[in-house]
């Protein structure tokens, strides 16, 4: 069973929150973090991308980057940008995009549970996205970004949620017309119930933050080598989590484009497309599309209706039905040559939020064709990680991403 507590969150004082908020690291270059910060020195992002508070051209992975966040952390907690909560408590973290809530309790998951697989996983991670965050971890003694997790509804924890949910809130306010709203479960009673709800839920899903979970693990491990006497009580044992029911969260489509056609004229790529694919004219779409194991192709200025044809993939293996998997093995790689998407740099994917019209942009820019995806479902995410499978690479896109800054978790 799932192992989640409250904890002494460090955060904004509430009339900085709008300020401290920032979008999470991995979403930016380091050159649009440096814009984003300009006039705002109270920027998250001078802790979670420090580089922008350096010399031009310096190494991302360099030491003094990473002290840099240590020291800009501690900064503004002495300054009083930061205020630390009296005593362990969970919080409820609202987000309403587009008219759409999805709902979450922030508290600390058990590196234990990763360990034991409680929480689920469906990506790989790569080797220096993970050592760049196992460092900024333990240097800043601190898990300065939450994990994304999912979970099967539980009326326990949607009550205690209600119930706050009718107080006033410490942080309300907008950012990048995304809604943000904080509320601190501080009753004794309620912290229980949400901690005993937990308790009686099997497993727990990452949904996204994949490279900071296995960094803040590798950090946990790390200590307690340091201290062989722990007794799974510290901080280091556990790592900030947002966790949302599964009911109200938005896969949206995560779309490819492709540098050249491998080679092939058009009418080459299109005849042997036409052996795996069903081919027709269709007209632009206006959002992602809907209809499971349909592709979305833009070439030479026009959509096409790409439909795999029957036995072209293994209906009832969770990761082959998968449209990405089809997509991958049907057209990228024979007829493409992408053979690893995660290397290959003749691919790009573009998530969802950026709409069709990005997949246009992109291919009269110079690229040469575009792939339009239908989303994954959460129902496949679930069903893929309790069979201990791993998704494709680029298989999910959430939406809206949880900001980083309003919650901040020390280890020691």
């Amino acid at each position: 069973m799932a192992k989640v507590r409250p904890f002494k969150a460090i955060r904004p004082a509430p009339a900085l929150a709008d300020k401290v908020a920032a979008l999470p690291y991995d979403v930016m270059s380091s050159a649009e973090a440096r814009e984003m910060v300009v006039g705002n020195p109270y920027s998250f992002l001078h802790v979670d991308k420090a580089e922008i508070d350096l010399p031009l051209g310096t190494d991302l992975y360099a030491p003094i980057v990473y002290e840099t966040a240590k020291n800009n952390l501690y900064r503004m907690i002495e300054e009083g940008t930061f205020i630390t909560d009296d005593k362990p408590c969970f919080y409820v973290y609202r987000q309403i995009m587009n008219g759409r809530a999805q709902t979450g309790i922030v508290g600390c998951a058990s590196i234990d549970d990763y360990m034991n697989n409680i929480i689920k996983k469906h990506e790989l991670t790569r080797a220096d996205k993970e050592e760049d965050r196992c460092r900024h971890v333990d240097i800043c003694d601190a898990n300065t970004g939450p994990i994304f997790l999912t979970y099967k509804a539980n009326e326990a924890i949607n009550a205690v949620t209600a119930k706050y949910m009718a107080l006033a809130p410490v942080y309300d306010f907008v950012s990048d017309g995304v809604a943000q709203t904080v509320w601190v479960i501080d009753g004794e009673e309620d912290i229980s119930i949400v901690a005993e709800a937990f308790d009686k839920t099997p497993c727990l899903y990452i949904a996204d933050g994949h490279h900071r979970s296995a960094s803040a693990v590798r950090v946990g491990k790390k200590r307690r080598e340091q201290y062989p006497d722990y007794d799974g009580t510290e901080e280091f044992n556990f790592f900030l989590s947002v966790l949302f029911p599964d009911e109200q969260l938005y896969i949206m489509d995560y779309n490819r484009v492709v540098a050249d056609l491998n080679g092939n004229t058009e009418a080459q790529f299109m005849e042997k497309i036409g052996e795996k694919f069903t081919i027709a004219e269709m007209a632009r779409p206006e959002k992602s599309l809907s209809e499971k194991h349909t592709f979305g192709m833009y070439l030479g200025g026009k959509w096409y209706k790409l439909s795999a044809k029957e036995g072209t993939f293994d209906a009832t293996d969770a990761v082959e039905a998968l449209d990405v998997s089809i997509l991958q093995k049907n057209l990228l790689s024979p007829i493409l040559g992408i053979g690893d998407p995660r290397t290959d740099k003749r691919i790009d994917f573009i998530g969802g939020i950026r709409g069709i019209g990005e997949l246009e942009k992109r291919v009269k820019e110079g690229m040469a064709v575009a792939f339009a995806m239908c989303p994954t479902s959460i129902d496949e995410l679930m069903d893929i990680a309790d069979a201990g499978r791993i998704m494709p690479p680029k298989s999910t896109w959430f939406e809206p991403k949880l900001l980083s800054g309003l919650f901040i978790h020390k280890l020691s």
